[in-house]
């Protein structure tokens, strides 16, 4: 399983039309954010998060998959280095936010909440989408 995430704009800036970047869009490859994903299903398993672990490595995902769109939490106790948070809704970027170590909190609405490494969500923004893949 990887997550991959596809920009909602051009990259090169380019200030073509609306039909041309439409074009554009669906031809651009998705980029992969993660190939190591971990699903938090289970209630235990999402208050867990990454608690008492001591790093993540690059490419590394955790996703914690809710049943409806909601304001969602994410707190960093006990997790001793930053991450990168995306709420997603319907596989939409709304909202994007690096959480600093032990201190570090955040909400937003989402049905899906996913933590990448600190920086591995830097070309990430709000209206991209962001996507599991088999």
């Amino acid at each position: 399983m990887r997550l991959v995430h596809r920009s909602e704009s051009l990259e090169d800036g380019s200030g073509a039309s609306d039909d041309t970047e439409a074009a554009a869009d669906a031809d651009r490859e998705p980029t992969v954010l993660a190939d190591d994903v971990d699903v938090a299903r289970s209630t235990l398993e999402q208050g867990r998060g990454l608690m008492f672990r001591r790093s993540v490595p690059d490419g590394y995902a955790l996703v914690f998959p809710f049943d409806g769109a909601d304001t969602q939490w994410l707190h960093m106790l006990f997790v001793p280095f930053a991450i990168d948070a995306l709420w997603l809704v319907d596989g939409e970027v709304q909202k994007r936010k690096r959480l600093a170590p032990f201190v570090g909190l955040g909400r937003g609405r989402a049905d899906t909440v996913v933590e990448l490494p600190a920086g591995a969500a830097d070309g990430v923004a709000v209206g991209d989408e962001v996507r599991l893949v088999e």
